[in-house]
């Protein structure tokens, strides 16, 4: 949705209209569209003003918050839930259809982000950490000039090739 126009704009159009102009002459005029021009003399005869309304593009969020125990109660049971997980859970349970992006404002109002992090949730086991600690342990005894950086990033499996070329070994 684009930004409203300006309240000079309207105003001009509007005096225009209360100089003899009609409605639709004075949109071709200012360049707007009919519609828009009847609808402001319109809120300017009836109510005074012509400044334009507040713009809300999120009109269905707050039907959400009925529900935030249930949202809540979920996430408390099972850290790593989903959005889909969450709007699923809604709508078998309770017979309302939410969709992700709702899940995610309601959250992102409750304060509730996820940060992803790099760390594994298994690094906290006790017999994990007991084999991280021995493969640190083993560190110093590598060769750096014996080790290979294998760096993945640019790979793509349009750049393999599609058949094995190999020499036979006879």
């Amino acid at each position: 949705m684009g930004k409203p126009l300006s309240v000079d704009l309207r105003s001009r159009l509007v005096a225009a209209v209360a100089n003899g102009l009609s409605r639709r002459a004075a949109a071709g005029r200012f360049g707007v569209s009919a519609a828009s021009a009847i609808r402001w003399v319109a809120a300017s005869t009836s109510t005074g003003t012509i400044a334009p309304k507040p713009q809300d593009g999120n009109t269905c969020s707050h039907h959400i918050e009925a529900f935030a125990d249930v949202i809540l109660a979920a996430i408390e049971a099972q850290k790593d839930v989903s959005l889909i997980e969450l709007a699923e859970l809604l709508r078998t349970a309770y017979g309302v259809s939410f969709a992700p992006s709702t899940v995610w404002r309601f959250l992102d109002r409750h304060a509730m982000t996820f940060k992803k992090t790099a760390h594994t949730s298994e690094q906290t086991r006790p017999d994990a950490a007991a084999r991280r600690q021995a493969w640190f342990g083993g560190q110093p005894d590598l060769d750096p000039e014996c080790l290979v950086f294998l760096d993945k990033t640019g790979a793509s499996t349009k750049m393999a090739r599609q058949r094995n070329l190999r020499r036979r070994e006879w």
